[in-house]
């Protein structure tokens, strides 16, 4: 007969040890991300940061810790949080911004959150700031946002006041999701990007597409309107 206090430990060690090579592979997933995206002057200095879901109900993430080099980092140097921002795993202080990432993991349901810093979004938000937002359409890339079937899909990224206050930052993005419940990101003024995906794999794609979309945008500016 099968000690059941036994079997309760083993039960407990093989969840945790789930739980253990989960956060790491997604440490590792996020890690290169992050590298991709400082060759591509997305994140310079110590700029972004990106997290993946572990579980969404309740909240907890694998995330990056502040004040890092994005085209260096290494799969230790991220933390596991819960829905508090208490760190659970790991060495270090979570991103300033962790209180957004959660609140976009809880209100749609995310795998993973993106954030970047790149020329393009802060140009775009500082110049489209009065409007509220930015309206994307008639690009073939906007077929790379998910569920969208047509290059006349209309886009609408909110464009949200920075704040260094993440409490009432995050409140003012709930809002925002709420409101515009269709939005696959949305930018702070002036800062950057923000876009999410059902795993690592949709939110980088996310990024790729808003960040083409947006570098567009700013390219056609330059271009004379009589050729």
């Amino acid at each position: 007969m099968q000690n059941p206090l036994r079997s309760s430990i083993q039960d407990a060690t093989s969840v945790s040890g789930d739980g253990d090579a989960q956060f790491r592979a997604l440490a590792a997933e996020l890690a290169e991300v992050g590298k991709g995206f400082y060759a591509r002057n997305w994140v310079l200095g110590t700029s972004g940061n990106f997290s993946a879901a572990i579980s969404k109900d309740p909240v907890r993430l694998a995330i990056t810790a502040t004040g890092l080099d994005k085209g260096r980092l290494r799969p230790e140097q991220f933390l596991e949080i819960d829905e508090n921002e208490t760190v659970l795993r790991g060495s270090g202080k979570p991103s300033a911004e962790t209180l957004l990432h959660i609140e976009i993991v809880r209100e749609r349901k995310a795998g993973a959150v993106l954030h970047t810093h790149s020329v393009w979004g802060t140009v775009l938000s500082g110049l489209y700031a009065a409007k509220g937002g930015i309206m994307m359409e008639g690009l073939e890339m906007l077929k790379g946002l998910a569920g969208v079937q047509t290059h006349e899909h209309r886009e609408w990224l909110p464009i949200i006041p920075n704040s260094q206050y993440m409490a009432p930052l995050a409140r003012v993005v709930f809002e925002t999701l709420k409101q515009h419940p269709d939005a696959h990101g949305f930018l702070l003024r002036e800062h950057g990007l923000y876009t999410w995906g059902a795993d690592i794999d949709e939110a980088r794609r996310h990024i790729e597409i808003f960040e083409f979309l947006m570098e567009t945008m700013v390219r056609r500016m330059n271009v004379p309107h009589a050729i």
